[in-house]
């Protein structure tokens, strides 16, 4: 089978509409897995949102190890996952060529004017929030919603980041109104539950690749 090519649309800013609420769901799926698709539809459901945009990451700078080179196999497997019309998959981010999601904001959020924006990051990320450059800046740029994962919760909660974000802190009962409160804002929202996780897949995957 050849390998998957970045077609000149993944590299494209998504369509959107001034007044869109536009969930945006960063990482390096690699591999993309149910737990995204879980927290995407939640985040339609619970945040009101009308579309998610996952940011098929080039590199996360937080794990060199990771993700894979081959962004567009990534992209390509995301898109074949979600199947779902208000999810979009995009490798922007290499467009863009950004490393830092602080640059990608900053590059990224002028493009979608009158686009109401939320950043949606899992509870493993709010723990380590604030070693994340320019972690402020992404705060103060768009609200934030943070997904529950087991064994993170209370680890999140008792962060740097959002010890020191504790007054913009908003009930999770008010979550439908984040995408339309001003930063900094962020909520946890205690579900869905999500184990699953890219880091464990990938080990499980290499490991049966050394059994093979």
């Amino acid at each position: 089978m050849p390998a998957a090519r970045l077609s000149p649309a993944d590299l494209r800013r998504p369509a959107f509409v001034a007044g869109q609420r536009i969930g945006l769901f960063g990482g390096s799926f690699d591999p993309p897995h149910a737990g995204h698709v879980e927290v995407s539809l939640a985040a339609l459901r619970v945040l009101r949102l009308d579309r998610i945009w996952w940011l098929v990451s080039p590199q996360n700078p937080l794990k060199p190890n990771a993700p894979s080179g081959d962004l567009a196999r990534r992209v390509a497997a995301a898109r074949e996952l979600a199947r779902n019309p208000a999810i979009c998959v995009t490798a922007i981010e290499a467009a863009l060529r950004t490393t830092y999601t602080a640059e990608t904001l900053a590059r990224l959020l002028p493009r979608l004017p009158g686009a109401a924006c939320v950043w949606m990051m899992g509870a493993d990320n709010l723990e380590g929030f604030h070693r994340w450059r320019g972690w402020q800046r992404i705060a103060a740029s768009l609200p934030i919603a943070v997904f529950n994962r087991p064994g993170f919760a209370l680890g999140a909660l008792s962060s740097p980041a959002a010890i020191a974000l504790r007054r913009a802190r908003i009930s999770d009962r008010d979550a439908c109104t984040l995408s339309a409160t001003p930063p900094p804002a962020w909520v946890f929202l205690p579900t869905p539950h999500i184990s699953a996780s890219s880091t464990a897949l990938r080990t499980a995957r290499r490991e049966g690749d050394s059994m093979s």
